[in-house]
């Protein structure tokens, strides 16, 4: 009776999964041999291709290198309803050493990081580049957990949910050991422009 059951629930679980696997991200792709796209203690620019917004981040710390991350990124193609990016644009920097919280204005998704590091203050400075989308509003938006879980330790966060785009990012700064802790703001888009925006 059991195998009977296997055989008649099994094709239905197949068929099921097939219609909603496209719904889970991952495993992504970091670019070329996984290679970070910067040095310790050096800027960097890193932009995803047009049409496409971060869907992961990957970061690991160096005490010795200057309190200083090595970072990378992962990028996927924002969803066909919300059509092509109709600008795109750098937001202002969140300042080295001090805590921020930042939004992309104008309804954008992240879909790039600039950094530049201060020695002075073991920390970097941060730009988020942002696209918009049409007129298309966030919605049933939430803050991912802290990543990393302690400071000092690997990052790893990726977005496993379809149709949910980074729109900005939470951090904290230990002066005692001078690393970050990020909780990224999370949102859905409407299919359909909306008459408003945030600032």
């Amino acid at each position: 009776m059991d195998i009977f059951l296997v055989c008649v629930f099994l094709p239905l679980v197949t068929v099921a999964w097939g219609q909603y696997s496209d719904y889970y991200y991952g495993p992504y792709n970091y670019g070329d041999n996984d290679e970070w796209v910067n040095v310790y203690r050096q800027s960097f620019n890193f932009q995803c291709p047009h049409g496409q917004v971060i869907v992961a981040v990957r970061s690991v710390f160096s005490k010795k290198e200057g309190s200083d991350r090595l970072w990378n990124y992962a990028c996927m193609p924002a969803s066909q309803s919300l059509g092509e990016p109709t600008e795109c644009w750098w937001e202002e920097i969140n300042r080295a050493g001090t805590e921020w919280y930042q939004t992309c204005s104008n309804n954008g998704l992240v879909a790039g990081f600039q950094s530049q590091y201060f020695p002075s203050v073991l920390d970097r400075e941060w730009q988020f580049y942002c696209c918009r989308y049409s007129r298309r509003c966030p919605y049933s938006c939430w803050l991912t957990t802290e990543y990393p879980g302690h400071y000092g330790e690997d990052m790893d966060m990726m977005m496993y949910t379809y149709d949910y785009y980074i729109r900005g990012a939470t951090t904290t700064f230990s002066a005692v050991h001078r690393d970050r802790q990020w909780k990224f703001i999370v949102c859905r888009m409407t299919d359909y422009d909306c008459p408003f925006q945030n600032v």
